[in-house]
């Protein structure tokens, strides 16, 4: 199975970002992590800070399943949930953060709603989750 992990803006800084609410693991570190227990997956990372070319890369098809953190795009793109929502393949979004401990705005996602599941609050450990979940 060939799974597609997209991250959002700002989410290439992870580990240095705002360790206290994303903690001090890099995504390059934790995907190494996880290829060496999904072994028998494909893992695909692609990591954008523009909305068009993370629609793009959902657009290529190239995958059975995705696992997104569309970042701060959650709460306002309706591009990237109309694409989600065009997308017969199995969609876990993931929120390394608790978005209902947040602020108001991050409480609302308007890119879940064109997924199958929603992962929040588990730190790093939401990405894994939504791999074993597409068994």
């Amino acid at each position: 199975m060939k799974v597609l992990i997209i991250n959002g803006p700002n989410l290439n800084l992870l580990g240095t970002r705002e360790p206290e609410i994303y903690g001090t693991t890099s995504m390059e570190f934790y995907l190494q992590n996880l290829k060496s227990e999904f072994t028998l997956y494909d893992l695909d990372y692609y990591q954008s800070n523009i909305e068009g070319e993370i629609i793009n890369r959902l657009q290529e098809d190239n995958f059975d399943a995705v696992v997104i953190n569309p970042g701060a795009y959650t709460h306002y793109s309706y591009a990237i949930a109309d694409c989600l929502k065009n997308i017969k393949k199995p969609k876990v979004e993931v929120h390394i953060s608790n978005i209902y401990q947040r602020e108001e705005f991050r409480q609302k996602s308007v890119t879940a709603a064109h997924t199958d599941a929603v992962l929040s609050g588990f730190g790093m450990e939401g990405y894994r989750l939504a791999i074993l979940s597409l068994k």
